[in-house]
């Protein structure tokens, strides 16, 4: 019965691993939900700030801001410098969610090297900066404090810097790799140009607004805040998508300790079956030999 013994410590192993998975489901389940809820009520403020942006850009004026400044290749001596901000999960089981993040980040840095930019890397998440530490290729910044509840004020402190970094000329690009959320199921990553600001087009009708103070004036501020909320929907966007790929991720877990567990409790009663035949067969054998 040594066997047996084992078959049910790891029927008892398997209940439990599947207590843990299926608990961790529920609870992703329900931090999905108020993630989710960041994500649908940010959208509909960065339309309407994309569309003002669109009707306030004129050619003239988009030689006047630096954020607007497209930038001169290196080859032809434009700043060399290019920033990245990648954006993973603090923890894992998540499947391939932050592996995902990070090959699209590995993507985009050969692409920026390849155009002749230095890239500085800008890591917010445990996951992707571990990775990169691990590779041995060196941060700019590291932030893990932020977690899965993202707030504008994170966002701010995470691109101001940059911000004016770009303005004084020492930065040519600034990219973000995120997660785009489009459902619990599908979150692919992807790579938003954060600067310069490409000014939104395809407003065929625009408003008349009555202007106070000048375009001027409302572009100096609207365009920062314009991508420090950029930054914001990255970041409730990967938020979103990491509770949906951990509660993915958990439920095939439960569902294959569910599996595992139906496999081991058949073979754990055949074998308990095989041994009483193998006891019902030597008592009728012994009767039998001692009755003839």
């Amino acid at each position: 019965m040594a066997k047996g013994r084992q078959l049910k410590g790891r029927i008892r192993s398997v209940q439990n691993t599947r207590k843990i998975t299926r608990t961790m489901e529920l609870v992703s389940t329900s931090k999905l939900k108020r993630a989710q809820d960041r994500v649908v009520a940010a959208r509909p403020y960065a339309e309407a700030l994309r569309g003002v942006i669109a009707d306030l850009v004129s050619p003239d004026l988009a030689q006047r801001f630096p954020l607007l400044r497209q930038p001169v290749p290196p080859a032809k001596g434009g700043p060399a410098a290019a920033a990245l901000i990648l954006v993973t999960s603090n923890r894992g089981l998540a499947g391939a969610f932050n592996s995902n993040l990070i090959k699209e980040a590995r993507r985009r840095i050969e692409v920026l090297e390849g155009l002749g930019y230095t890239v500085e890397l800008h890591a917010v998440g445990k996951k992707g900066a571990g990775f990169f530490k691990y590779l041995g290729r060196p941060l700019r910044t590291e932030r893990t404090d932020i977690g899965d509840k993202p707030t504008p004020e994170h966002a701010g402190t995470v691109v101001e810097q940059l911000i004016r970094d770009f303005e004084t000329g020492r930065l040519a690009l600034l990219e973000m790799v995120h997660c785009h959320f489009a459902s619990a199921l599908s979150t692919p990553p992807t790579t938003t140009r954060l600067l310069p600001v490409e000014a939104p087009s395809g407003r065929t009708r625009r408003p008349d607004y009555l202007l106070k103070p000048n375009p001027e004036e409302l572009l100096e501020h609207l365009l920062p805040l314009y991508v420090r909320n950029a930054v914001y929907r990255g970041l409730v966007e990967t938020a979103a998508g990491e509770h949906g790929a951990r509660r993915t991720a958990m439920k095939n877990a439960t569902d294959n300790a569910g599996e595992i567990l139906e496999l081991l409790k058949r073979t754990y009663n055949r074998q308990r079956q095989a041994a009483i035949t193998q006891e019902i067969s030597e008592i009728v054998g012994g009767a039998a030999a001692l009755q003839g």
